[in-house]
């Protein structure tokens, strides 16, 4: 059957401007600025579609790079010139810039703060409008507006142009974007009078790192709505006019234009990491016969289609901008990296082929995706709860991955392992994805490959991470050396290695059981008691050992780095989700709530964080970190500690408090919002749900905290609804009072999730002041 995309286009065109006003209801709350001072490289994208390949945004300073790799660049408010309008954003993903110019021909994009020394334009963010699905701005030195929106692989771009005889739009093809790494080969060429073609191949950081030998290539097809007046190729640095072609390093092309006052030059450009042909059929399939107008229409649609999944409701226009910000950069982050017609790039350099299901449809897509390093804490519980199929692409992805590797990879940038931490939580996270009934995939090979993750070393790839697995398999801990390295001896991050390993043997050994894998299941369940034999009993913290079993001297237990990756032993003692009250027992109960609450007050002083310390790692020396990973479980272990209105308390402060509305307070100060993980940690922070032990349990349960909102209307997964209440709510009221589930009496601080996703009402009556005699006489299960 033909399916005729034009007339579905048409229909979708149609049903946007029926529901403008509905749609601008809710992206009115996104704003993408929001901490967009020291954001990573594909954090600031506006012009894309849920998990889209096509994320194009502008460029302050993308073409620096970045040495380590990981480093803030791309968009900074701080930055006051544009350099170009960038179509990839994954992490370790970037390419293909355009950039429309005036006057005399310039070929580099120049210095950030050098007025004149390149094609770069200066611009007054007055004149800079950043939506869901759409970004424009005025270029100030050329009077050009440049517009962008994007379909799920296709760029739009619409420039608007003064009267001139020496308009011009420069394609930067072969040049360093963001993260991409060097330039291994590229190449461009216009193949008609109106369209274009070529690719970019790269050879990133951590690729080079963890996958040797690994490219990532990416592909376009593009369109003019109108033919240049004359093409000149750009080859490094040098201009070569009537040229129409150009190869190798610095491959560019510059399309020269006589333009009337406010003439508009419109570009399509399909996407794809495999092949020009899989571009051009994108390009074909999803924008043939779609305009800027009805791209950005549609594209606003679907944005409000999936954003609308979650309702909230409440006095403060504020919260409901964080909310509905966290909320679109976690539907934002990790894109598709598959085509149209199923295929999807291998480590290898082959394609892959996705399946089809019965009804012909592809049964998921394939990713890209930064490590799942504490994503079990934010986005795997949001995916779980309303975006399953999110999160059954991440599963599947990983499992493509292991068939072609026998590992796997954690991040992955076209197949390539791409992971920064050294850890791998695939396991993990695919367990998660089991207990939570998301189960669309081979259970024997998924089975299979969490088990390998976890006991498996011998031949491990380097990008697989984990490399001293044969060291916590055969200890019960990793053993602390002093040299920065991890080998299967050891590894300088031997304390937080073991909490995760820990953790993760965990995780596997519930699904090991559910699947009546006993023997696998008692070997795993021994491995998750690995934090005990690093407990230091007289200090109550957790302290790394030696080979020899002894603890290291010269103990600070606020240094980072020493033992602990980006964090400190303050804050990794927690971090033993998979067993609240064996921590507790540890502790002390007193000891315990004592403690965790002093940190709290202390860290409330510095913003709960690095203060406003504009760096991503400002907070790992302090007590209490939440721009990152390892303690964003903590504020809810209160819940397990017969304390839960210090739960209550806390997780509203850091709410209200850590994240902010502006571009550079927005996620903390210094933060590392990893592709939607500080943002999918409010939402589901200010729904007043979590789940310390990130959906690993056998049976998980979900913690109840204190609800940011009067109201909130979840659309579960399943197709139930779930509502929650907070009756009385406001600012100071932030205590439970009571609380009933389905019109029944709720004396605990939790629910089962199973129970939760058969859709309901959870009504809570808010107060004041602490009632300390609600949710504490049974906790959240933890007994393993």
């Amino acid at each position: 059957m033909k399916v005729n995309y034009k007339s579905i286009f048409l229909l979708l065109f149609f049903l946007v401007t029926a529901v403008t006003s509905i749609a601008q209801d809710l992206l009115k709350y996104v704003n993408p600025n929001i901490g967009t001072a020291h954001s990573r490289w594909f954090f600031y994208t506006p012009a894309a579609v849920p998990y889209g390949m096509a994320k194009l945004a502008p460029s302050t300073n993308g073409s620096y790079g970045n040495q380590q790799g990981w480093e803030a660049v791309g968009y900074d408010t701080r930055h006051n010139s544009i350099e170009g309008f960038v179509h990839f954003h994954e992490w370790q993903v970037g390419g293909i810039s355009f950039m429309p110019t005036a006057g005399t021909l310039k070929t580099v994009p120049g210095e950030l703060e050098k007025v004149g020394s390149g094609y770069r334009s200066t611009f007054d963010r007055k004149n800079e409008i950043a939506q869901p699905g759409y970004y424009s701005v005025v270029l100030d030195d050329f009077k050009i507006k440049a517009e962008l929106t994007a379909t799920k692989r296709v760029g739009f771009h619409r420039y608007t142009f003064p009267q001139s005889n020496s308009s011009r739009i420069i394609l930067s093809i072969g040049n360093v974007q963001g993260e991409s790494g060097p330039i291994t080969d590229a190449s461009v060429e216009m193949i008609d009078d109106t369209h274009f073609q070529g690719f970019v191949i790269t050879y990133p950081k951590y690729v080079k790192t963890y996958d040797e030998g690994g490219r990532v290539a990416m592909y376009f097809y593009g369109a003019l709505n109108k033919k240049p007046a004359e093409v000149g190729a750009i080859i490094k640095d040098a201009a070569i006019a009537n040229q129409r072609s150009a190869k190798g390093v610095g491959a560019g092309l510059f399309l020269n234009y006589q333009t009337s006052a406010n003439e508009s030059v419109e570009i399509k450009v399909g996407l794809s990491y495999t092949s020009i042909a899989n571009a051009k059929l994108n390009l074909k399939t999803e924008a043939e016969n779609l305009t800027f107008a009805g791209a950005k229409a549609v594209a606003q649609l679907e944005w409000n289609s999936e954003l609308g999944k979650l309702k909230v409701s409440g006095k403060l226009e504020a919260d409901k901008t964080k909310f509905y910000t966290g909320l679109y950069h976690a539907l934002l982050g990790r894109g598709i990296a598959s085509d149209v017609n199923g295929n999807f790039p291998r480590h290898d350099g082959s394609i892959g082929q996705l399946p089809k299901d019965a009804k012909g449809k592809f049964s998921y897509n394939f990713m890209n995706t930064d490590a799942i390093w504490g994503g079990f804490w934010n986005l795997t519980q949001l995916w779980a709860l309303s975006y399953p199929s999110h999160y059954s692409d991440f599963v599947h992805t990983q499992l493509e991955i292991y068939k072609e590797r026998g590992w796997f990879g954690d991040g992955i940038a076209n197949s390539n392992f791409v992971s920064g931490v050294g850890t791998n939580f695939v396991g993990l996270a695919i367990a998660g994805a089991y207990q939570a009934n998301i189960r669309d995939y081979d259970l024997n090979l998924a089975y299979k490959a969490i088990l390998g993750n976890e006991i498996g070393y011998q031949n491990r790839l380097v990008g697989s991470g984990k490399m001293d697995t044969k060291s916590f398999i055969s200890k019960g801990y990793v053993p602390f050396l002093d040299a920065d390295k991890t080998d299967s001896t050891g590894s300088h991050f031997s304390g937080s290695h073991t909490l995760e390993y820990s953790y993760s043997a965990f995780a596997a050994a519930q699904m090991a059981k559910n699947l009546g894998k006993i023997e696998d299941y008692k070997r795993l369940i021994k491995l998750s008691d690995g934090w005990r034999t690093i407990f230091d009993q007289s200090l109550k913290l957790v302290r790394p050992k030696t080979t020899d079993g002894k603890f290291i001297d010269q103990f600070n237990p606020l240094e980072a780095w020493r033992g602990f990756q980006e964090g400190n032993a303050t804050q990794y003692t927690f971090y033993v989700p998979q067993n609240p009250h064996g921590l507790i027992q540890q502790i002390g109960k007193k000891t315990f709530n004592e403690r965790l609450n002093n940190i709290f007050e202390t860290s409330q002083k510095n913003a709960f964080g690095g203060g406003k310390t504009i760096d991503a790692f400002s907070g790992i020396q302090s007590l209490y970190n939440h721009g990152n990973q390892p303690n964003l479980h903590i504020s809810w272990l209160f819940n397990y500690s017969a304390a839960p209105w210090l739960t209550q308390k806390w997780t509203r402060a850091i709410c209200d408090e850590f994240y902010g509305t502006e571009s550079i307070h927005g996620y903390g100060y210094g933060q590392d919002e990893d592709q939607g993980q500080l943002g999918s940690w409010y939402v589901m922070a200010s729904l007043g749900l979590f789940d310390v032990k990130g959906l690993t349990d056998a049976k998980p349960a979900i913690q109840i905290g204190s609800p940011m909102f009067d109201r909130s209307e979840v659309s579960l997964g399943n197709g139930k609804r779930l509502t929650i209440e907070a009756k009385n709510n406001s600012k100071s009221n932030v205590y439970v009072q009571s609380a009933t589930w389905n019109g029944k009496v709720l004396n605990q601080a939790w629910l089962f999730r199973d129970e939760l996703m058969k859709g309901g009402t959870l009504s809570l009556i808010m107060g004041s002041k602490p009632n300390m005699a609600w949710g504490i006489t049974v906790p959240p299960p933890s007994s393993q």
